[in-house]
């Protein structure tokens, strides 16, 4: 694979245990699927799957799961080349239960995991800097060394001229508390260029409802070109500087809503680096998040993330009504 990468997703990759059993607790599972996940891996892997260039960097474990992380991304089509491996410290796991609409609740082993432990000096920097997007999250913005180098990597992208995208994925469990989270994750609000947010963390951020037109737009900052706010199968609500929108989502039997909002966003991204006028005509922008809504919508009919990702023809079957 060419050593450049279109789309740059840094941050954490991980193993998620998934009850075989639907709408059981974790303590009244029999068993568990082991799934590869972590939002900036999952999203990596959505772009590659939709025919876009990725890269992954981050951290996993020296041991069993964590070369099986970096084979699966490898196997997706993502360029690994910024894939460290730790030698003190294990690949994180997540526990996760899926309740009987397909919601999630999270139990996480991560004291310290891998993803945790990235230094600023092991970045690979010519990935970001050569990259026409770099997307992250706000996990990796909770815990020293990784902060540092989260920091700097966004800061050398912006220096070289690389759109920031920011998908905050609120895991409220991993941050000491929520007052903690709103200003971590606020922390770096204003560096974006495109903000993804779901109308469960307009909620959490503004801590009003996310209907409240008003408390969307204080999230909005004067340097973003986009920001979406995801309203789960409803579809989605789109703010730019010049217009405002909605796009209706595709009706489907959900299953398991992991890995749909990184679906949405990696098809997104996958747009944005074809065509950046997607900011400014809204009709092309309209018909990029009808495609995202679709792609959003087919993770949620299989389990897991990463297996569940839509094929571009996947997503057009979808949209043109057809099974």
């Amino acid at each position: 694979m060419a050593a450049s990468s279109n789309i740059v997703c840094f941050g954490e990759m991980l193993i998620d245990f998934v009850p075989d059993t639907a709408g059981v607790s974790l303590a009244e599972s029999q068993g568990f699927l082991k799934a590869p996940g972590g939002a900036p891996a999952n999203v990596a892997c959505a772009i590659a799957k939709l025919g876009g260039t990725a890269a992954f960097i981050g951290k996993v474990g020296k041991d069993e799961f964590g070369y099986m992380l970096a084979d699966i991304l490898k196997k997706n089509g993502v360029n690994a080349e910024g894939v460290l491996f730790d030698e003190h410290a294990r690949t994180a796991l997540a526990f996760v239960t899926l309740k009987k609409d397909g919601e999630r609740e999270f139990m996480f082993y991560r004291n310290p995991s891998a993803d945790m432990l990235l230094k600023e000096s092991e970045l690979k920097m010519d990935l970001v800097k050569k990259a026409k997007i770099f997307h992250y999250g706000s996990i990796s913005l909770i815990t020293e060394p990784c902060r540092s180098a989260h920091m700097a990597a966004m800061k050398a992208a912006k220096q070289a001229g690389v759109l920031l995208s920011y998908d905050p994925n609120v895991r409220l469990p991993l941050w000491p508390s929520a007052e903690a989270a709103r200003q971590g994750i606020k922390s770096i609000w204003n560096e974006s260029d495109f903000i993804k947010v779901s109308d469960d963390e307009v909620e959490f951020l503004t801590q009003k409802s996310a209907d409240n037109e008003d408390a969307v737009k204080s999230l909005w900052h004067d340097g973003l070109k986009l920001m979406v706010v995801t309203d789960g199968e409803k579809g989605c609500r789109y703010y730019t500087k010049n217009f405002k929108g909605k796009v209706p989502g595709y009706p489907v039997k959900a299953i398991d809503t992991t890995g749909a909002g990184d679906s949405f966003v990696g098809s997104l991204l996958v747009s944005m680096a074809k065509d950046t006028s997607i900011f400014t005509d809204e009709a092309k922008l309209k018909q990029a998040l009808a495609f995202s809504n679709a792609c959003g919508a087919i993770c949620t009919t299989k389990k897991g993330a990463i297996p569940a990702l839509p094929t571009v023809s996947d997503a057009q079957s979808l949209m043109s009504g057809s099974k």
